[in-house]
């Protein structure tokens, strides 16, 4: 080699390697800005279903309606799905992720912003306008032949500065910011594992993927702790004395400060986003490079621009047409249609007991907020990865066939329904509750807590059958207000005050001193609390059942169409769980267990608000029997599919090289090599 060609050598090399350390630089900035981006968006998603009851208390409305709210994040990635599944890979995907970024972080700012405009929170009716003046004096007591309430001022009075907080429907802009937040989520994942899977380096993106999925659990982790935190304080912190609040996380007219959640993973979400806008659209281009590129002859570009005009049309009009077929032969394959239905049945009962299990937990076993929050963050999380990691290698160490995939997802849903259904012996008795489950003077039973009719211990007390204050008495029965309890006097203060001299409560027997009652529910017998200990271990085997299918389930989903069709059926699955799923799913369920409440608050213009007590059985039959009637759905169609499965695919002799995939090379049939489950990695 002579000397000549060394100098051109030594030339080159130095280019070489500023290009390869621009491009390493460029993706592993892309890779870190994602992985953030992913722990914002899991972080939010979070926050979300842990602050559905804080949301309902807060803003006065039924559960059907913050169902609503909750479907309203689907809504808005529906509205740009398509948009981004077709121009997202032709347009620079590192900025659009990046804007994606920025509008999910606007939404959660916008979902916490009502509080800022909105009155103080009012957890009584009696509590008056000035926070400071949150004081056992306004709380009614039995004072017969007087006015309803010991320096009580009147109702309009009261109410008055408040119709903004309870009638104007603040809760709106909830609704509107969480469609916010499905609008900006929507390219994130799709452009983002694509930028991945086309720019890694050949045969890396597998790990990659797998690793950007771990570090996204970071999410959820944070997600769980922030609002169990947050939930913990009041939700006027910093604008009352919290010395004067009475009432404890426990009671059902706790809110927390859900706000400060939203407003930190809006501030992630929009930190997240910013790098993305200083990354190249391709990392293998450096910047000269780039800007050559558009300094080229102008000539040339418009040439080459008439001269694509006509083709780009054709191309167009070939992608409409290739795009109906591609649509029509999925629809017409009656394995992938039975996979469509039968996974809408699963994910609709687990997007609809997800929604509310919160809830349940808090009213069904007297759990705060705050430990429900804590409870599921630590089972859900450690199951759910260990059962999604040892399904994927069950399926790789057996080579299991397709047909053996679709039999590893129906045992284990059926055992995860067979878990499903001790949760009905879980099922808790109904509270004690005076004027509810009780007659007033805590007697006899009553067969509807409608118009229960006072009792001759507090008929003469005056009291307001709407409110809802409730006591403890020693005789174990909650009664809905110290008045309608028929207490004369009371002691202490704030949360330690006491009321004596209680007629209702001594009717029963239990007299003890002057029948006295404290502030605040009843707490849930022993039986009960050992339910609830049970209730944990069912959830976490039943978590393991359920994600041990998960794998097997999502490659169902592309295993069974064409090898060429496959990224259309995953986008089409996607797009029908999320329309009627995502959406209708949280409505169906809150209306079904608006149904079980027994006491609803009334708000300052008189119009029915959130529910301060259900009934339990009720409660837990309805939440359980609706999600059992879709999983059970679910298996019949399991059954269903696996016998078509087997009439379609036995006998033959099937292999990857047949013409046309022959039914999708006959559906794999042949043990799945690693090449499918490092694609199944990738689609996780």
């Amino acid at each position: 080699m002579d000397q000549n060609q060394h100098l051109k050598m030594a030339e080159i090399q130095p280019s070489e390697k500023r290009k390869t350390r621009f491009y390493c630089d460029g993706f592993k900035m892309f890779l870190g800005a994602l992985c953030l981006s992913f722990i914002s968006k899991a972080l939010n998603a979070v926050l979300m279903k842990s602050s559905i009851t804080q949301i309902e208390r807060r803003f006065d409305i039924s559960s059907s309606t913050v169902g609503l709210i909750d479907g309203s994040f689907e809504i808005g990635n529906l509205f740009v799905i398509v948009f981004v599944s077709y121009f997202g890979a032709k347009l620079h995907r590192p900025k659009l992720i990046g804007t994606g970024c920025f509008i999910m972080g606007l939404g959660s700012i916008l979902i916490a912003l009502p509080h800022f405009f909105m009155g103080y929170y009012r957890y009584s009716k009696d509590i008056s306008t000035n926070p400071s003046e949150n004081s056992t004096s306004n709380l009614s007591i039995c004072s017969i032949n007087q006015n309803l309430l010991l320096n009580r001022t009147s109702p309009e009075i009261v109410g008055k500065g408040w119709e903004k907080e309870s009638g104007s429907y603040m809760w709106i802009y909830v609704l509107m910011g969480n469609m916010l937040r499905g609008i900006g989520e929507t390219p994130i994942t799709p452009l983002g594992i694509s930028y991945i899977d086309d720019f890694a380096p050949e045969g890396h993106s597998s790990f990659y993927l797998g690793n950007l999925h771990a570090i996204a659990m970071i999410g959820p982790i944070i997600g769980f702790t922030v609002g169990s935190i947050f939930s913990k304080m009041y939700v006027d912190i910093g604008y009352v004395d919290l010395s004067t609040v009475r009432i404890t996380p426990k009671d059902s007219r706790w809110v927390g400060a859900w706000w400060l959640g939203f407003l930190m993973g809006g501030l992630i979400a929009i930190i997240s986003s910013i790098p993305f806008f200083f990354l190249p659209k391709n990392p293998y281009k450096p910047q000269k490079e780039r800007k050559a590129s558009v300094s080229s002859p102008v000539q040339n570009e418009e040439k080459s621009q008439k001269a694509n005009l006509t083709k780009r049309g054709q191309k167009f009009t070939e992608s409409i047409n290739g795009f109906f077929q591609s649509l029509k032969s999925i629809l017409t394959n009656p394995l992938y249609v039975i996979t469509l239905f039968m996974t809408l049945l699963q994910i609709s009962s687990h997007i609809g007991s997800f929604t509310y299990v919160f809830k349940y937990v808090e009213q069904q076993y007297g759990q705060s907020a705050s430990e429900a929050n804590i409870l599921f963050g630590s089972i859900s999380i450690p199951t759910l990865a260990t059962g999604m990691f040892t399904g994927g290698y069950i399926i790789k160490r057996f080579k299991l066939t397709l047909v053996g995939i679709a039999k590893l997802s129906f045992f284990t849903h059926a055992l995860a329904f067979i878990f499903h259904l001790l949760n009905f012996a879980l099922i808790c008795e109904n509270k004690s509750v005076a004027g509810l489950t009780l007659t007033y003077d805590g007697i006899n039973p009553v067969a509807s807590h409608i118009n229960v009719p006072l009792s001759y211990c507090n008929s003469d007390c005056s009291c307001d059958e709407s409110q809802w204050e409730p006591v403890c008495g020693d005789n174990g029965i909650t009664y809905m207000s110290p008045c309608l309890a028929g207490c004369k006097s009371s002691s202490g203060s704030k949360k330690s005050i006491v009321f004596h001299n209680c007629s209702c409560a001594e009717i029963n027997g239990f007299q003890s001193g002057n029948n006295s009652v404290k502030l605040g529910e009843c707490p849930r017998e022993n039986q009960c609390a050992r339910k609830f200990y049970i209730y944990i271990v069912i959830q976490i085997l039943g978590f393991l059942s359920m994600a041990l299918g998960s794998t097997a389930t999502i490659m169902l989903i592309f295993k069974n169409v064409q090898p060429e069709l496959k990224s259309l059926a995953v986008g089409f699955h996607s797009l029908t769980i999320r329309a009627l799923g995502g959406i209708p799913a949280p409505i169906y369920f809150g209306a079904m267990i608006d149904r079980a409440c027994m006491k609803w608050s009334i708000n300052n213009l008189g119009k029915q608000g959130s529910c301060r007590i259900y009934n339990s059985k009720l409660y837990g039959n309805t939440f359980f029997g609706l999600s059992t009637c879709l999983k059970f759905s679910a298996l019949i169609l399991y059954v269903v599919l696996i016998s078509a499965m087997k009439k379609k695919y036995e006998g033959k002799n099937t292999k990857a090289s047949e013409p046309e995939g022959k039914a999708v090379n006959e559906a794999n049939l042949e043990p799945l090599n690693g090449d499918a489950t490092a694609d199944h990695e990738t689609h996780i």
